[in-house]
Order: structure tokens, then C-alpha cells, then sequence
């Protein structure tokens, strides 16, 4: 059963959906509508500012709603309206009341970003990155009441190495979701796509991402630091602070085992080409992408940090998470 001929509504919010939707205009697919959270204040001055998804719908010419939710009738109005024999949902922030689930005759198809049962919720590839998996991917879920619960249709996989930020693979996993979804799309009806349950091992939920989430302690391992710094790299990344207030955004970072010296955790140990080094409850921490939070606020290798603040700070220079 192709969709070629059936009425679709997307649902999504940030620029993983707007991924998707690129996608499915590409192909043409009959998209009469697009529901997306509304504008919210960003940047410094505090701006509404519409979604990814909203921007590209409406440059596209089709309609778009933003409720505030979906739990009331008048909420549901637009979504109704346009009669969807399909729904996608990808990264909306919403949760979809039974009325809606039940609304399209052809159910509802949520892109997840993770190989689900792992990683429900709401930051599964921060998480993923966060907690040292190998691998994770997308899948095509069919949605229904419980979070993520849903049988799966499609999945499709990647690899998590050390060097892989939220950013990087956020990126990815949009275009393995944008490629999962268009083979599913292509005949629902493929036994080869039938929606099988999820296992009942393996759950587990990624809270969503807080202030908490941004605070380094030096006192874990530097493995788990780097973890932790490139999760959250471009969109949250943690800002240290040293004893004479240098305030430091941290981009991307690696672990090496050795080299702390016996320095106490967050102390500087080696400002080099390949970034700062700083002590940590075991191993050194290496910061190979950082952003000095004065100026111009440049993005810095570790080259380009050695040679503008390599003689700023010293050897033994104290770091806390700011």
C-alpha cells in the first residue's frame, strides 16, 4: 500500500524534523499540513522565533498550526480539518493525546533517534553518547499511549565513536531517519516492514537534558567528562571557570588514561597544540575545542588556544565547572 495518493500531516519541531520534511517534499509525498511547537523567545535579545519545521512549511506554502497543545477540541481544530490518513512525528514536544492517535485511518509513525526499547524519551542520542554505547540508530515506531512503547517498523543503525558530538550525530541519525521513512512510506503494506513489538529487556529512559546535565565534575573520569562535553556540543555545552575567572565553553573533548601526575581534579596539567589538559578523578581530560568567553568569543583548536592564552595560564591553574 503506497501513500502516494493519501493525505499526510507531519508534526515535528526542531531541525532533526525539518530533516525528515525536507525529505518528504522531495519526494513529493501529499503533505496537506504541519503542526509544530509555537514561536518561542531565542538568542540574546529574546526574539520569538519560529521552529526549523515551521520556517520550512511555510516556505513550502503549506499550512501550519502551533498549538499550545492538543488535549482540547479546539486545539485539534486545524489537525481535523485536514482529515490526515497519516500522521509522522518526529521530535514534536508535544504528547499526542488518544484523540489524535486515533484521528488518522492509517495510525500515527514516530522517528526516534535510538534503537529502541533503549533510550526512550526525550534526549536519547545525548544519552547514548553520555553513557558510552557503541552504536545507536533510528527507528520507524508506530505510535501509541505509553512513551516510545510503540511496535517498530524500520530501524537503522550507526556507529558512537569518541569523537562524535550531539551535533554530529544528531545530523546523522536525521538522515538515516529520513532514508528508514521513506522505505517504510514506500508500502506500508511490506511484510518486510511489518510493526513487531519491542523487547521486553533493555529499557531504559533518557531523562530530559537540565542545567544538572551541563555541570563537570573533575572528579569523575576524564572518559566520562569527554562523554558528557561532546553530548551536549553545539547545543549545551558545559563553561568552566578558572581561579582567575578565564571562563571557558567546552566544544569537544577526548580522555587519555595517563598524565594527570598526580594533580589535584581540574588542575592544569599541559596546555599543548593538541588543547588544555586538565586533571580529573582519573586520567586527564584533553579539551581540543573550546570557546574563551571574552571578545569576540572565537572558536579555538588547540593550537590557536595555545597561542593566545597558552602563557595566560599556568601549570596548576584550578578549573570548576562555571
Amino acid at each position: 500500500m503506497s501513500l502516494r495518493a493519501e493525505r499526510i500531516v507531519f508534526a515535528g519541531t526542531p531541525a532533526f524534523a525539518a530533516t525528515l520534511l525536507t525529505a518528504l517534499l522531495a519526494a513529493e509525498l501529499p503533505l496537506v499540513g504541519v503542526l509544530s511547537q509555537p514561536d518561542r523567545p531565542a538568542g540574546r535579545g529574546r526574539k520569538l522565533t519560529e521552529s526549523p519545521v515551521k520556517t520550512l512549511a511555510r516556505e513550502a506554502g503549506l499550512p501550519v498550526a502551533t498549538p499550545l497543545h492538543l488535549r482540547s477540541p479546539e486545539n485539534r481544530e486545524a489537525l481535523e480539518g485536514w482529515a490526515p490518513d497519516l500522521l509522522i512525528v518526529a521530535a514534536y514536544g508535544l504528547i499526542l493525546p488518544k484523540a489524535v492517535l486515533a484521528l488518522p485511518r492509517h495510525g500515527c509513525l514516530n522517528v526516534h533517534a535510538s534503537l529502541l526499547p533503549r533510550w526512550r524519551g526525550a534526549a536519547p542520542l545525548e544519552r547514548a553518547i553520555m553513557a558510552g554505547d557503541e552504536e545507536t540508530g533510528v527507528c520507524i515506531m508506530e505510535m501509541e499511549a505509553g512513551l516510545d512503547t510503540g511496535p517498530v517498523r524500520h530501524r537503522l543503525r550507526t556507529p558512537i565513536t569518541t569523537e562524535t558530538t550531539g551535533g554530529h550525530l544528531e545530523a546523522t541519525l536525521a538522515q538515516l531517519g529520513a532514508e528508514a521513512l521513506l522505505t517504510v512510506l514506500e508500502d506500508l503494506a511490506n511484510p518486510a516492514y511489518a510493526a513487531l513489538p519491542q523487547a521486553d529487556d533493555g529499557i531504559c529512559y533518557a531523562e530530559k537534558l537540565t542545567a544538572e546535565d551541563r555541570y563537570l565534575d573533575f572528579t569523575q573520569p576524564a572518559a566520562q567528562l569527554a562523554r558528557q562535553i561532546n553530548a551536549l556540543s553545539p547545543r549545551l555545552p558545559p563553561t568552566i571557570e578558572s581561579e582567575d575567572s578565564l571562563r571557558i565553553r567546552c566544544l569537544l573533548a577526548s580522555a587519555q588514561e595517563t598524565g594527570a601526575g598526580g594533580a589535584p581534579p581540574g588542575a592544569v596539567v599541559g596546555i599543548d597544540k593538541a588543547g588544555l589538559r586538565v586533571a580529573t578523578g582519573q586520567g586527564t581530560l584533553t579539551l581540543t575545542r573550546l570557546q574563551v568567553l571574552k571578545g569576540k568569543a572565537s572558536v579555538l583548536d588547540g593550537a590557536a588556544f595555545l597561542n593566545g592564552y597558552g602563557r595566560q595560564l599556568k601549570l596548576g591553574a584550578r578549573f570548576v565547572s562555571a
